[in-house]
């Protein structure tokens, strides 16, 4: 479970951070760089994570959250402030993987750690990678449907579209491989795929809206890389009047799609609270406040990584692995249009 996937990381990291001389809590500056703002997840998830994890380890230390809104270059402006503040420590989750090797490169002249959160940055190795197994997100997400499909008996050789994140985004392509692992070894043809320009929902919806036109009933199953381009899909799909609408994939476990699960219009997301990695990156970021070294569990591309293992929710597990959980509550979720389908699944009585 993720629970306690976490719950060791954690551990070692917490205990790496307070070891050595450097254990007092000091005065530092952090930053916490989010790429984009197509998923609400930044502000509702990460960053609440990130600066509650932070106030518990350093309650001295300043924590400087900005969002970039898919503009790379003002995220490179984001972060020179941040080194011209006196940053120790930089979490950056970048909105163009390859430009970003510039800005580890500016700040290992600075002697400022960086932290690659959730995306990868391939280039040049940062000073640790935290984040969820993203060819493991993929893979999962894809194997899902697949086994649906072949579940409700759909034909061998039947087509799926594959709707992929942005193609500045690493962990996009990481993704992309996973669900390529999946469909490439499974009985069902891709009919077309997509690079979705900053993970943008409308970019989604216009794509998928033309595949409609040009595919038809061809259609039997979506893989969207993630909730907001699933959103994109299925608004494409109720717009041409599909009824009833292919089942489409995504990722996050967003609010929004969570309520489509349970309405039936979204087939799986993957559940990743954002909080178990803004909390392992706090306590790495507290680390290298620290002077210490913190633990890594695995590399890639070269950097010290620490990776979560995901889990898909469907209509079938979501009362166990979201309510049960504790990840969201009825009340979050069972708004007044969505009551119906919580009472089916027994959410609410």
């Amino acid at each position: 479970m993720i629970q306690r996937t976490f719950a060791a990381a954690s551990a070692a990291a917490l205990a790496t951070a307070t070891l050595g001389t450097a254990v007092a809590a000091q005065q530092a500056t952090v930053g916490f760089l989010m790429p984009d703002q197509a998923s609400t997840r930044y502000e509702e998830r990460d960053y609440p994570g990130f600066r509650d994890a932070m106030a518990e380890l350093c309650a001295d230390c300043e924590v400087v959250y900005q969002n970039a809104n898919a503009d790379a270059q003002l995220q490179q402006q984001q972060f020179n402030s941040l080194i011209a503040q006196g940053a120790s420590v930089i979490v950056l989750d970048p909105v163009d993987s390859s430009a970003a090797a510039s800005l580890v490169n500016q700040a290992n002249a600075q002697d400022v750690r960086v932290i690659a959160y959730d995306r990868p940055i391939p280039d040049v190795p940062a000073d640790f990678y935290v984040s969820f197994d993203n060819v493991g997100i993929g893979r999962a997400i894809a194997q899902s449907l697949v086994d649906h499909l072949q579940s409700e008996d759909v034909s061998e050789g039947s087509g799926v579209l594959q709707v992929n994140g942005s193609p500045t985004d690493a962990a996009a392509g990481l993704i992309r491989d996973g669900i390529d692992e999946a469909l490439d070894g499974s009985a069902y043809e891709t009919l077309a795929e997509f690079d979705t320009p900053n993970w943008a929902p409308p970019e989604a919806q216009r794509w998928v809206a033309g595949q409609i036109q040009r595919f038809g009933e061809e259609i039997v199953g979506v893989v969207a890389a993630n909730d907001g381009t699933a959103g994109g899909t299925i608004a494409a799909f109720s717009a041409a009047g599909t009824d009833p609408i292919p089942p489409v994939t995504g990722n996050d476990a967003t609010i929004a799609a969570l309520q489509r699960i349970i309405a039936g219009t979204q087939y799986n997301t993957i559940s990743k609270p954002s909080e178990i990695v803004a909390e392992a990156a706090a306590s790495i970021a507290y680390a290298f406040i620290s002077g210490e070294t913190p633990a890594a569990e695995t590399t890639l591309y070269d950097t010290p990584s620490q990776l979560f293992t995901p889990e898909v929710v469907t209509r079938e597990n979501i009362v166990e692995i979201i309510f049960d959980g504790g990840i969201n509550t009825p009340e979050e979720i069972c708004t007044a249009e969505f009551e119906e389908g919580c009472r089916e699944l027994g959410i609410i009585e």
